[in-house]
């Protein structure tokens, strides 16, 4: 088996385990990470229409 594949298979079965054992947790972390992205964003955002006014 490849070593890639093996280290993508155990990264899958980690996340539906903790998606299973504790959902809360987990949908708190999915949320935190769209929060960061979202921040991320907004900044790109404001730098770029600073850039062009």
């Amino acid at each position: 088996m490849d070593v890639k594949k093996l280290v993508i298979a155990i990264v899958v079965i980690f996340v539906l385990f903790f998606v299973i054992s504790q959902p809360r947790a987990s949908a708190d972390f999915v949320l935190n990470i769209l929060h960061l992205l979202e921040s991320a964003a907004n900044s790109v955002v404001l730098f770029l229409r600073s850039l062009f006014t």
